[in-house]
This record gives structure tokens, C-alpha cells and sequence, in this order.
């Protein structure tokens, strides 16, 4: 798949995003074929790329142009090689582990611990905080398993996502809270987007583990808020000894 169709594709998904509607609801706002903006975004085989009056006709429609998106952000740009990176350094602010509801108390860090991490030449400016990773439910990821006992060096989601939005493949932290946001879980899971609905999957050789399933235009599952903490950049594996 072309640079330049994954660029397409990601400017789909933002315009989706920012109003909060499936790409059925789009194209019938542009005034195209549902499978026109279904079919690329499902099927990552598809052949077909989203074509310049495809585009246009949604920068047209929703008033939020595909060059000012690549402009203002960083999709449209080379990715800068990750060699030889200097050293940053990061808190480590919670435990990572799905299931595990932990009260607002407990995930207290007014005096974390600073590790040392590779800088980060994507996302420079982001915040980064590294997470304990305990449990399982990752540790099928290809290819790089995420197994209990590493670190995970991610950015905050919040500070990026209106250049970077959710697309399938994506590995992030997800939050869950309830009880009036007294009770949090801190899981990750990699990013599965449909034309209804986004999941965040777990890659688990142990089948208890289950999707997060929200819709496009509301972020609630089983009545839990469900929210993008970080975007998972870096897995740090220790070894025994």
C-alpha cells in the first residue's frame, strides 16, 4: 500500500473522527458510494486507493481541506530514521494490566521513578511516561510480544491526536473508568477500526482476555468511559540477572 493512500486513508479518519461519524454517515454527506470509504478503511488488501475527487469532495462537504491536514501534521512528512538516538529520560507513572481496577488513590506518583528512554524523533514534543506492564493480555503481539515484567515507553494520546488520529494496528494505552472516576484500569490493547465501531484488542495467548468495543460517536462500554491514555512507542524487555 502506497505512502500516499495511507495518508488518504488517516485524512478519512480524522474528518471522522473531528464529526464524530461512521464512513457510511460521511459519504453520504459527500455524496459518494459507502463502499467508496468502507472498503480501504476495513480491508487493508484492497487495491483500490481513495482517489483525488474522493477528497475533494469530502474536504468539500465537511469544510476540513486534505492539504491543510497534511500540513498541519505530521503524516505527510518523512519519518526520521531511528538511528543513533540520544537518550531522554520519563517517570514511570502506573502498571499496565487489563481487569485489574485500581482506586484513583492508588495510581498516586508524586514522586515517581525516572528511567532513562530513547528521545523520541516522531513525536519530540510529546510528554512521555513509561508503564509497568503486569498480566498477559498482550503477550501475543507480533511481532513483539508485550510480556509481563517490561516497561512500555508511550507519548500522551491528548497531545497528538489531532495530528495523529486512530487507525488499525496502532498499539495504546487504553483507560477505563467507573464509579464516578474513583475506579481506574490501565490495559493496552492494539487499535482495530471498523466502519461502526472501534475495538481495542487484546493479543493474548489466553482467551479471557476480551475486546474494549466502543462506537464512533460514543465512548462508553457497558457503561464504562473509555478513554486513549498514550500511544505506545518503545517496549523495554529486562532480562534475568
Amino acid at each position: 500500500m502506497s505512502n500516499e493512500n495511507e495518508q488518504a486513508k488517516a485524512y478519512v479518519q480524522h474528518v471522522m473522527a473531528r464529526l464524530h461519524v461512521a464512513a457510511t454517515a460521511l459519504a453520504a454527506k459527500a455524496g459518494i458510494s459507502a463502499t467508496t470509504l468502507t472498503r480501504p478503511l476495513n480491508d487493508p488488501e484492497h487495491k483500490f486507493a481513495l482517489s483525488t475527487s474522493t477528497l475533494g469532495k469530502i474536504a468539500e462537504a465537511t469544510g476540513i481541506s486534505y492539504l491543510e491536514y497534511l500540513r498541519t501534521t505530521s503524516v505527510g512528512l518523512p519519518e526520521i530514521a531511528r538511528s543513533g538516538r540520544p537518550p531522554s529520560s520519563a517517570p514511570v507513572v502506573a502498571t499496565v494490566e487489563a481487569g485489574a481496577w485500581r482506586e484513583v488513590d492508588e495510581l498516586d506518583q508524586s514522586d515517581p521513578e525516572w528511567v532513562t528512554v530513547p528521545a523520541d524523533d516522531k513525536f519530540p514534543d510529546a510528554t512521555q511516561r513509561v508503564y509497568d506492564v503486569s498480566g498477559d493480555s498482550m503477550n501475543g503481539l507480533k511481532p513483539h510480544p508485550i510480556t509481563p515484567g517490561s516497561r512500555i515507553v508511550a507519548v500522551d494520546y491528548d497531545e497528538i491526536a489531532g495530528r495523529y488520529p486512530l487507525r488499525n494496528g496502532l498499539v495504546v494505552v487504553i483507560q477505563r473508568s467507573r464509579n464516578g472516576g474513583q475506579e481506574r484500569e490501565l490495559s493496552v490493547k492494539q487499535v482495530a477500526w471498523f466502519d461502526d465501531r472501534i475495538e481495542f484488542q487484546p493479543r493474548s495467548t489466553n482467551s479471557k482476555h476480551k475486546p474494549i468495543i466502543v462506537r464512533h460517536d460514543d465512548w462508553v462500554d457497558d457503561g464504562v468511559e473509555v478513554k486513549v491514555a498514550a500511544l505506545v512507542r518503545d517496549i523495554i524487555h529486562r532480562l534475568p540477572g
